[in-house]
């Protein structure tokens, strides 16, 4: 099950403590080993009445840890030089929240947490909670100690009167985060992402066949590397700041507001060239229409005349090199090239160029995400 993630060659202890989300985590193990890390259980006796130590067992290929034992596991795993990269506490109950703030260390989980922060290991922490005792200001003010001390904290869904447990995914990249040593920390990306989607009349739209894919894998990554990512797209992706925008004037907008503040501009939309004139209603079926359009402002050039951070650009079309290169000369620090066979495909072939290089690259939309980051740091 393991191999090619990005938490390949990691070991990730996954606690697991007494809410009904516990059930979740065999999925949730599933999913790590899946992305290449090797995933070690370790249960409270409140959490072995929910989902049995044998399905973790099953999950993970290693023996779910209920109790410690004359083999000093917290030690093997989370003391000094111990076998684990990552300690994830997932879900995490009020009482165990609250044991971590203050030292106890009473069940195999807390045990682990209390050596693994005073090992300086990351720690990640999904609380799972009816939403009155999330809302409780002694919870409350655990979980801000825990941030005070270093622990990443994955926010759960407020949904139905309960703090319910992130998704799998969520929990996920906040792992993978934890592991990538951060060199965005600090860092305020923004990314456009997606199409624009423009009215012909009532109905219809015109658009391009864009999906925000790349934009997608361009803001998850950022994540994964510590950034604060905001996104500025008609979707909605996980872990980052959503800004809605659907037309080409919307985005316009919403990305000079943002990008006075961000260090990182990625321009990864196919932001609409043409504005229709509009018709009133509906287009009756049949009927002959011409349509005039009418040439939009380029995002990329009012954000240049405002920002003063690194801006990437992309540009779509066959042996584009040459408008590439006067981009670059215009203030953009990188411009990524490809074809429109890339455009709403899972990968294609990609050219990074700088002001320095050009490098050819292909894969998937993730594979070259991650190369175009490594070429930003």
């Amino acid at each position: 099950m393991t191999g090619g993630g990005k938490l390949e060659g990691k070991t990730i202890v996954l606690g697991v403590t007494g809410s009904i989300a516990a059930v979740e985590t065999v999925r949730l193990a599933h999913e790590l080993r899946r992305r290449g890390a090797v995933v070690q259980a370790v249960m409270t006796a409140a959490a072995c009445g929910i989902v049995h130590p044998d399905a973790l067992t099953y999950a993970t290929g290693r023996e779910a840890i209920v109790r410690c034992t004359g083999m000093v596991e917290h030690v093997l795993y989370c003391g000094e030089g111990g076998q684990a990269d990552l300690l994830l506490v997932a879900p995490c109950t009020a009482n165990t929240i609250g044991k971590i703030a203050c030292g106890i260390d009473d069940t195999p989980v807390t045990t682990f947490a209390t050596t693994a922060l005073g090992r300086g290991m990351p720690v990640v922490v999904a609380p799972a909670m009816h939403e009155s005792m999330y809302r409780h200001q002694g919870v409350a003010a655990n979980l801000d100690r825990l941030r005070a001390w270093g622990i990443d904290i994955v926010p759960p869904r407020i949904e139905e009167g309960r703090a319910k447990i992130a998704r799998i995914e969520d929990i996920v990249l906040h792992a993978e985060r934890a592991l990538s040593g951060r060199p965005l920390a600090g860092k305020r990306v923004l990314i456009t992402s997606g199409a624009c989607a423009e009215a012909v009349d009532d109905v219809r739209v015109l658009t391009t066949r864009s999906t925000g894919q790349m934009g997608r894998a361009l803001a998850l990554e950022a994540f994964r590397l510590g950034a604060e990512v905001t996104v500025v797209h008609a979707g909605r992706f996980p872990c980052v700041r959503n800004v809605h925008a659907e037309t080409a004037g919307e985005m316009m907008e919403a990305v000079l507001q943002e990008a006075p503040a961000a260090d990182i501009y990625i321009s990864a939309a196919a932001i609409s060239d043409f504005l229709p004139e509009r018709a009133e209603g509906k287009i009756p079926s049949g009927a002959g229409r011409t349509i005039r359009l009418e040439p939009l402002p380029k995002v990329l050039d009012a954000v240049l005349d405002v920002f003063a951070g690194t801006a990437v650009a992309f540009k779509l079309g066959w042996d584009e090199e040459a408008r590439a290169r006067s981009m670059l000369a215009s203030g953009v620090a990188m411009v990524v090239t490809n074809a429109p066979p890339a455009m709403g495909a899972p990968g294609g072939e990609f050219v990074i160029m700088t002001g320095e290089s050009s490098e050819q690259v292909s894969g998937t939309k993730e594979e070259v995400a991650a190369a175009i980051w490594s070429a930003l740091l």
